[in-house]
């Protein structure tokens, strides 16, 4: 009987990741088209001086405004990241949402991201895997515990196909959803994520999202070198959680009603810098792969990263879908590249390719962020497929794993889940 259930819990892992590949093959798809329409806007606006400028910022604000209107008339679960409210369900804080936030995560995330908001893709393919998951295991009559595994399961499903990063996916479920390393959640975690990557490569294909040019190995030499790369990653983690939590404080001064109205003018900031800078607005991968290219001077590198660092809270704070993987990957590689440039500057006989610290940056600032370092490590070299690196990530996410903790710093999903509980607990009363 054992065996038996084990196994349709096997066969439903499957299922489940399949379809949460192909939802999350079909929301990265639909991205692509709408980061496509937002650069071909952009460049027509340009062209079209003042009046294409005031098309660009209406624009830009009414699609966020939208996207704000849809969560909170018809599925408010499905606000920002939605991994904190998956965290809550798996720890039976919160019931599961109801199964309108799929559609509501997918139209207000195309909406919110296309039109240039700095989240990822990510947070809304995690919390839509989940929720499908959810779905399945209520109809296939799961017992309440293995629907929550399999609810697990298919949030990593959706990390899976996000990055195209199956190893990530799974381990993100044991180390940051449940917490524990179980023969059922394993089970649950594994199979989703490799039926998500089955279905997901067959439209997205099999290449890592970035391409980085093959890297040596590190030298013992400069592990003192990224030893400090975390240990600034660590304070800069501290200082980017701090500021999500103080942009989400701000605007929740405000009332509920203006919900619209603060998306509409976050929107339409995002707008502006879009006119002026096209590449520095969106989710940031191809920002990313241009970073990683190594072409970028010292100062491009640095005004890059505190706008993004700025844009990535306030963007958070309009409340509309959207994850904070993405942007925290541009940090980290904008800031390793930073660091690793003024290292070739100043310690060039011992400092490693900046590319390198690139990848281990971004490694780094995940962890830092999140605090899930095998996450961090797996993901980075399954994004670039720089396993070379893996000892100076080792170090670098000790450094940053440690400084933060020592600090008394929250994980940011910890301090999001506290978050969405009051905001659970004032929509109640």
């Amino acid at each position: 009987m054992v065996g038996e259930n084990l196994l349709k819990l096997g066969g439903l892992a499957l299922l489940v990741g399949g379809f949460a590949g192909l939802l999350g093959a079909a929301f990265r798809l639909a991205l692509l088209q709408a980061d496509q329409f937002r650069d071909q806007l952009v460049t027509w606006a340009q062209g079209a001086s003042f009046l294409g400028l005031l098309l660009l910022v209406a624009g830009c604000g009414a699609a966020t405004a939208l996207a704000a209107w849809l969560v909170r008339r018809f599925s408010p679960e499905a606000s920002g990241s939605g991994i904190p409210h998956v965290e809550a369900v798996l720890h039976q804080e919160l019931p599961q949402a109801p199964y309108p936030l799929i559609p509501v995560k997918f139209v207000g995330g195309l909406l919110a991201i296309g039109s240039g908001l700095a989240l990822g893709r990510e947070g809304p393919s995690v919390q839509m895997g989940a929720s499908l998951a959810h779905l399945l295991g209520r109809v296939f009559r799961c017992s309440p515990s293995d629907c929550l595994v399999l609810l697990a399961g298919g949030a990593g499903a959706g990390l899976a196909t996000a990055f195209n990063a199956p190893i990530a996916g799974a381990v993100f479920v044991l180390e940051e959803l449940s917490r524990r390393f179980d023969t059922r959640g394993t089970i649950g975690a594994f199979g989703a994520s490799a039926g998500a990557i089955a279905i997901s490569r067959l439209f997205l294909g099999d290449q890592p999202d970035f391409h980085v040019a093959p890297l040596p190995y590190a030298g013992s030499a400069t592990i003192p070198l990224y030893l400090l790369l975390g240990t600034l990653a660590g304070l800069a983690g501290i200082a980017y959680n701090r500021a999500i939590l103080g942009a989400l404080a701000v605007t929740g001064r405000f009332p509920p009603r203006t919900v619209e109205l603060r998306a509409a003018v976050i929107g339409a900031s995002v707008g502006l810098v879009a006119w002026f800078a096209p590449s520095l607005v969106g989710g940031g991968d191809p920002l990313t792969q241009q970073t990683l290219a190594g072409n970028e001077t010292v100062s491009w590198l640095a005004l890059v990263f505190l706008l993004r660092f700025a844009m990535g809270p306030l963007c958070y704070a309009a409340r509309t879908p959207g994850g904070l993987f993405a942007p925290m990957l541009v940090l980290g590689v904008q800031g390793g590249m930073l660091y690793g440039k003024l290292c070739s500057h100043w310690a060039a006989d011992v400092a490693p390719d900046p590319r390198a610290m690139a990848v281990v940056g971004m490694a780094a600032f995940f962890t830092a962020v999140v605090r899930s370092p095998l996450t961090g490590i797996v993901l980075a070299i399954e994004l670039t497929g720089c396993f070379t690196l893996l000892l100076p990530m080792l170090s670098a996410c000790f450094a940053a794993m440690l400084v933060p903790t020592l600090l008394g710093e929250l994980p940011i999903y910890d301090s999001l889940r506290e978050d969405t509980l009051r905001l659970q607990e004032h929509v109640c009363s």
